[in-house]
């Protein structure tokens, strides 16, 4: 791999501020109540957990476009919530993020989808969801596409962020991926496995090694020769630009379309604190970098300086360019 000097990773760190994107994708509100545990409940064999804290943050497409906007770029997100107190506290909570939310419609049918936690300490003792996970309705899904349509004309990136909750049909990937493809603009996917598939034609797809065993219809393999052979196979069966491939202490590899080898970007992390929301940085960064004129590989780079320093953040954390640039040698 020709190496990226820390020059110019910095020039690419600085393209990032007030750069246009757009984010596409099933958000949600994360809600976490926490406290501590000293008894057991007299009424069923269950912990009373004595709440001490309280709070909300996006999740999903939501927590992409908020990284986005602490790395300076100015996200727009095209989503669904429901007409209800989460859908308007989410609202509100992306708007104090600097994130747009113009591209978001409501939906009178379905629920905001919401992810409450209960946490004792750093355990999760209890976890209940609202959502619902049927295909945004026709007429939705149409404004959706509307508001993506205009919010394109002056982005210069594109991810698609995939939950499951509906929001990503058939119709609607392949009418994101063909916009941004005629406009050519890099659009990359953090999937979800039922529609791993379906994503073809993109600039790039990020899975965690699960995802992209269980996407490529494979069981786990060791070894470095069984992670080419996953990631030339993913990249083949999508018609892809390129896949990177997340490892956790193992790095990134990255697969590129005419390309027999992939490259290996070394992780970073002196220590793991938390994982959670790690894939959001990593495509944002990654995306963010492409929209800003960096190369395949530059770009990997960058995302996983991103990734060292997330994971060593408590809950769902993001980064900064000034945060980046600290670390880079």
């Amino acid at each position: 791999m020709k190496t990226v000097t820390t020059k110019r990773l910095k020039e690419i760190l600085r393209a990032f501020k007030g750069k246009e994107m757009v984010v596409v994708g099933d958000v949600m509100l994360d809600h976490f109540i926490k406290g501590s545990v000293s008894r057991i409940s007299p009424e069923a064999p269950v912990p009373v957990v004595a709440v001490n804290k309280e709070f909300f943050v996006a999740g999903g497409a939501g927590n992409v476009a908020v990284n986005l906007a602490a790395l300076g770029a100015k996200p727009t997100l095209v989503s669904v919530v429901g007409r209800d107190i989460g859908g308007e506290m989410l609202k509100d909570f992306l708007r104090k993020q600097n994130v747009n939310i113009s591209g978001i419609t409501e939906d009178y049918d379905r629920p905001t989808t919401q992810k409450i936690r209960v946490m004792a300490e750093q355990q999760q003792i209890v976890r209940y969801d609202r959502e619902s996970k049927q295909t945004v309705a026709h007429d939705v899904a149409a404004e959706c596409m509307k508001n993506f349509l205009t919010a394109l004309k002056t982005a210069k990136g594109v991810i698609l962020s995939d939950y499951g909750k509906g929001m990503l049909s058939d119709h609607n990937i392949k009418t994101l991926v063909s916009a941004c493809r005629k406009r050519k603009i890099p659009v990359c996917v953090d999937p979800k496995l039922d529609n791993f598939k379906k994503y073809k034609n993109i600039t790039c797809m990020t899975p965690n090694t699960k995802e992209a065993w269980e996407g490529a219809g494979l069981s786990p393999q060791p070894g470095e020769e069984a992670m080419e052979k996953l990631g030339q196979k993913i990249l083949k069966m999508l018609q892809a630009d390129s896949i990177l491939i997340t490892r956790s202490a193992d790095g990134m590899s990255l697969f590129e379309k005419g390309k027999a080898k992939p490259v290996t970007v070394r992780a970073t992390a002196k220590e793991v604190f938390d994982v959670t929301g790690a894939g959001d940085t990593v495509i944002s960064v990654f995306t963010l970098a492409l929209a800003c004129g960096a190369k395949l590989h530059e770009a990997a780079v960058l995302s996983n300086y991103a990734a060292g320093i997330v994971v060593s953040k408590s809950g769902t954390a993001t980064v900064t360019p000034q945060e980046i640039e600290k670390v880079l040698p």
